[in-house]
């Protein structure tokens, strides 16, 4: 049955596919991380999810140890959470170290829908289309998938394939609204229109900045340059700060 989720904030499992029916089998590397890492017991409860809105509150039935580490779990209630009207993208520019998955972690705690690595002009860190940038990238996904988790989020964020500067102006033509935070400038989030629906780019420069060029190219494009307030954040703290800002003045956080 379709049901709202009660107040508990049991652990979160991630699947493909959450399984009908009354019972099932969790199995795989979620299995082993609940018996070995978490220590679930049987009676305990937890929520399975796709990560993409659909999600079942578990009883543990029994507990099966060791490599190939089992849980057969009862559903109590089923329950599919919509997405929310207004989605906001965050458009993170590479960070050197790990920085870019510090900002990844914390956007996605508070709450973004979908992350755009950006290669920025300014940026110290260079992913290659080779290994190294699909490691990089595979990084990065891994960080929302496990941010998701701990904030017991429905939806997994999706990490896109890296844009540069021309591709993300197309992606900013067709978005509802776009920003770019950037320090010194009169607009300010706190006071620009939003809308109630549709997609929100949020662009995040660089620890150097945003050039001059890449903001006369994002402006054309229909992007507003707005800053959060009179100081100036990281590129690993700018986003979640901003979402913030946002589920405040939206219905995002009804």
């Amino acid at each position: 049955m379709d049901a709202e989720p009660t107040a508990t904030t049991p652990p979160v499992f991630l699947v493909d596919v959450v399984p009908p029916g009354e019972r099932f089998t969790l199995d795989g590397e979620e299995a082993r991380h609940a018996v070995t890492v978490r220590r679930t017991r049987v009676g305990e409860l937890l929520v399975v999810s796709d990560g993409a809105g659909e999600l079942a509150r578990c009883a543990v039935e029994a507990v099966r140890a060791g490599r190939d580490a089992e849980l057969d779990l009862v559903v109590e209630e089923r329950w599919t959470e919509p997405s929310p009207a207004l989605r906001v993208t965050v458009v993170q520019a590479l960070a050197k170290g790990d920085r870019g998955e510090l900002a990844v972690e914390l956007a996605t705690e508070a709450g973004a829908d979908a992350i755009l690595p950006w290669r920025a002009a300014r940026s110290v860190a260079r992913w290659d289309d080779g290994p190294r940038g699909a490691k990089a990238l595979a990084r990065w996904r891994s960080t929302a998938r496990a941010a998701a988790k701990q904030a017991r989020r429905a939806y997994v964020p999706e990490v896109g394939d890296p844009v540069t500067t021309a591709r993300l102006a197309d992606r900013v033509r067709t978005a509802d609204r776009a920003f770019v935070l950037e320090a010194g400038v009169p607009g300010r989030l706190a006071t620009e229109s939003l809308p109630e629906s549709g997609e929100l780019l949020l662009v995040i420069g660089p620890e150097g900045g945003v050039t001059a060029e890449e903001l006369r190219t994002l402006r054309e494009a229909g992007a507003t340059p707005v800053r959060l307030g009179p100081t100036v954040l990281r590129t690993s703290t700018a986003a979640a700060v901003a979402l913030g800002a946002l589920g405040a003045r939206t219905a995002r956080w009804n």
